[in-house]
């Protein structure tokens, strides 16, 4: 994720696709070469549905996550509360599908899902084979460490011949292959397994976006935040839909137009935060 959340890419085969991330480009329009009907028939089918199915990795607080509400396991998360309001303004149900974010890309080729919300970053790899809304949240990368070896890693330097976890098919994963060149990159499918690994001393430490690391470590007081200064990037997070779906990515970027002008984003990251147990 990235995102999660964010995102790490790897080059796309016929249908199988493995998510990858880097900087955050612009979202590529539909394929216009594509007819207008084709375009057009996804959203025509999920109003006829009376739902849309958003595949996401609940793994990655506070974008998106498992939590007991009225003694029942829910998804929330802002990205969930995103993916609502969508959802509302199409006028339809929302289901939501939890798998391990490498395999979002492929569920959505395969037609499993009609969209992705994860804190997916837009990069142009992924692009060539879907389309991506608006960008609708940034975050910065930060470098998570044990709170006893703080002072002991303070520069990428430092962490040369260590192993640095990344979660596998997010932007995480090339950034520590492309500015830690010199460290081992160990990449696990969830969060959570990284952050295990970190704390029994079975990595030295993981990169991961400030939100998601912050809702970790309010809960984990032995990992702090490192002093490990990583270059600048984008790492913004954008919804993926289906190749040709015109007609969706314009509908779910008014939507998110909405929620960015009026701060019902900026609103959803701050109680999300604020729910992760």
């Amino acid at each position: 994720m990235f995102k999660k959340k964010a995102l790490i890419p790897v080059l796309i085969g016929l249908a199988l696709v493995a998510a990858g991330c880097g900087q955050k480009p612009a979202a590529e329009p539909a394929n216009a070469n594509q007819p207008a009907a084709a375009q057009t028939a996804k959203l025509d089918q999920i109003k006829k549905a009376g739902k849309i199915v958003v595949g996401t990795s609940a793994d990655y607080p506070p974008y998106e996550f498992h939590k007991e509400v009225d003694k029942k396991d829910e998804i929330v998360g802002f990205d969930i509360e995103i993916a609502k309001a969508i959802a509302k303004d199409l006028g339809v149900n929302l289901e939501v599908k939890d798998m391990k974010f490498d395999g979002l890309l492929p569920a959505l080729e395969a037609g499993n899902v009609d969209f992705i919300i994860s804190g997916m970053t837009p990069t142009p790899e992924r692009k060539q084979s879907v389309d991506f809304t608006e960008i609708y949240y940034t975050a910065v990368q930060k470098v998570v460490v044990r709170a006893e070896d703080k002072d002991k890693y303070k520069a990428v330097e430092d962490l040369a011949g260590k192993r640095v976890g990344a979660q596998k098919g997010a932007t995480q994963e090339q950034i520590v292959r492309k500015q830690m060149p010199n460290s081992e990159m160990k990449a696990l499918g969830k969060i959570s397994d990284l952050m295990l690994d970190l704390k029994n001393k079975k990595t030295e430490a993981l990169v991961v976006e400030q939100p998601v690391a912050e809702a970790y470590l309010s809960k984990n007081p032995d990992l702090v935040l490192s002093d490990v200064k990583l270059s600048s990037e984008d790492s913004g997070s954008a919804i993926a839909v289906k190749k040709g779906s015109a007609d969706l990515v314009d509908a779910m970027n008014k939507t998110l137009d909405k929620l960015i002008q009026d701060k019902s984003v900026d609103k959803f990251v701050t109680e999300a935060n604020e729910s992760v147990e």
